[in-house]
């Protein structure tokens, strides 16, 4: 056995792309196969909790609106350390991460935007209201949009990965304002019932679900994540093979 394969994992180690792509193709059938597990008990434990006093059958949309909002800010605070990664300690894979990161993030945040307006339909007779939470949540999706199309729209990897990590960090403080938007704000919105000073407002039973469900989800994240950083990697890959065929095929063509 090499020393190489003896040697203890050591942080840096990922910043090498193939040594990256040997570690998380040996993590992804493990983290994708507990986060199937994990995200089936959540739901069905959902399905299983008793219906809310106010809100009946409809509160069980809970346990996917809830992740999937949790993790549409979870998915820009990744970007955003990847940003730092980026731009401070030039990481060669922070960049690979937060373009990785984008897709997934719009697709869950638009997730939220629909699971929320069928909760809010029945609850609040409107599918949608222009108030402090919903508004920035919808400006978080134009901004995973707009990072999507940024980091397509220029040639040069070096320019791209600074402009997006400049834009990424830029949009950050949306997170807090999603956060705190229905205490400073007016709104429809329920406020924060879970992560409280005072601790939890919801009843054990739909809390537990809830928590579980989010914690699936979570690992789904992570999962699709990894996945989407190792097609990146292997298509920039390829985009380096083809420009070197080109350079070698116009100098075949010029000699």
């Amino acid at each position: 056995m090499s020393d190489a394969a003896t040697q203890p994992l050591r942080f840096a180690d990922l910043a090498n792309p193939t040594r990256f792509l040997d570690l998380s193709g040996k993590a992804l059938p493990w983290l994708g196969a507990l986060a199937l597990v994990v995200t089936g008990i959540g739901l069905a434990m959902g399905f299983a909790a008793p219906e809310d006093y106010q809100q009946g059958i409809t509160v069980r949309i809970m346990y996917i609106h809830v992740p999937f909002a949790w993790i549409s800010m979870m998915c820009y605070v990744v970007m955003a350390l990847a940003a730092l990664g980026t731009l401070v300690w030039k990481h060669p894979l922070a960049d690979v991460s937060l373009k990785a990161a984008a897709p997934i993030g719009a697709v869950f945040t638009a997730l939220a935007l629909a699971t929320g307006s069928i909760w809010g339909r029945p609850m609040w007779g409107t599918w949608w209201v222009w108030d402090g939470r919903l508004t920035s949540v919808f400006v978080l999706f134009l901004m995973y949009l707009g990072l999507i199309a940024l980091t397509r729209a220029l040639d040069d990897p070096a320019r791209s990965a600074r402009a997006a990590a400049i834009v990424t960090l830029v949009g950050v403080i949306n997170i807090p304002i999603i956060k705190f938007s229905v205490e400073w704000w007016n709104t429809l919105h329920q406020p924060a019932s879970v992560i409280r000073l005072d601790g939890p407002t919801i009843h054990p039973s739909l809390l537990w679900p809830l928590l579980v469900s989010a914690l699936g989800f979570t690992l789904l994240f992570f999962t699709l994540h990894l996945m989407a950083m190792r097609a990146e990697i292997w298509r920039r890959r390829v985009a380096v093979m083809r420009r070197m065929m080109a350079r070698r095929a116009d100098r075949e063509v010029a000699a």
